[in-house]
C-alpha cells in the first residue's frame, strides 16, 4: 500500500483540480470570492459591522465552497467500478478514503486560504483578524474535507445524493463554524485550538465511516 499512496494521491488530486471533474478547484474559489464580494452590498457600507461579521462570512463561504464538489468525491469512481478494482488489489476502503480526504483538502483548503487575502479586504477584516481567520481555516478546513468525503461516501449511489449530502454537511459542520468564527471573539488561540480539536476528531472518524459506507454501496 505504501508504494501506491503517492500515485493514488496524485490521481485524485489531478481529477479534483482539473476541469475534467466539472469545474475543478477553480469553482470553489470563485464561489468563495463571489460571496465575499456580494456581502458588503447586502449589509451596506457600515465598516464596523463588516469588521465584526466578516470573519463569520468567510467561514460560511468556506463551508459552502467545500460542499460544491461533494457529488464528485466518491460516486463517479463507485459507478465506474474503481473501488472494486482497488479492493481486488488489496487496498482497503479506509486507506482510499484517507487519501481522498487529503486530496480534497489540497484541492480546496490552500486555495481558499489564499483567496481569503483579497476576501478580507472586501469584508473589512484588519491584519490581526486576518491572521486569526487564516489560522482557523488551517485548523478547520481538514475537518471540512473529512466531513465532505464521509458524507459523499454515505450518499453515493442514492437518488438526489448531492442535495442530501449538502443538507447533511451543513448541520454536522456547525461545531467547526462556531469555534472557527468564534475564535475572533474569544481570544483567537482558544477558538483555534477548539477548531483543531474538532477537526482531528473528524479526521480520525472519517476513514472508518467512509470506508464502511463504500463497502455497503459496493455490496
Amino acid at each position: 500500500m505504501s508504494g501506491l499512496f503517492l500515485p493514488l494521491l496524485v490521481r485524485d488530486l489531478k481529477l479534483l483540480m482539473s476541469g475534467g471533474r466539472r469545474g475543478g478547484a477553480l469553482l470553489p474559489v470563485l464561489f468563495f470570492l463571489a460571496v465575499a464580494m456580494l456581502y458588503p452590498f447586502a449589509v451596506g457600507p457600515d465598516a464596523p459591522l463588516l469588521a465584526r461579521t466578516g470573519g463569520g462570512v468567510i467561514w460560511v463561504a468556506a463551508l459552502l465552497a467545500a460542499i460544491l464538489p461533494l457529488d464528485r468525491l466518491i460516486e463517479p469512481d463507485l459507478e465506474l467500478g474503481f473501488f472494486d478494482q482497488w479492493a481486488l488489489r488489496g487496498i482497503s476502503e479506509e486507506a482510499l478514503v484517507a487519501i481522498r480526504m487529503l486530496a480534497h483538502w489540497l484541492s480546496f483548503g490552500p486555495p481558499l486560504m489564499l483567496a481569503t487575502l483579497p476576501a478580507s479586504v472586501l469584508v473589512g477584516i484588519d491584519a490581526e483578524k486576518l491572521r486569526i481567520v487564516e489560522l482557523g481555516l488551517l485548523a478547520g478546513t481538514p475537518g471540512l474535507a473529512a466531513l465532505g468525503v464521509t458524507v459523499a461516501a454515505l450518499t453515493a449511489g442514492l437518488r438526489g445524493g448531492a442535495a442530501l449530502g449538502g443538507l447533511l454537511v451543513i448541520p454536522l459542520a456547525v461545531p467547526l463554524l462556531v469555534f472557527g468564527a468564534g475564535s475572533l471573539a474569544i481570544g483567537g488561540e482558544g477558538g483555534i485550538a477548539l477548531t483543531g480539536a474538532v477537526s482531528l476528531v473528524l479526521l480520525a472518524i472519517a476513514p472508518f465511516a467512509g470506508g464502511a459506507a463504500i463497502r455497503a454501496a459496493r455490496g
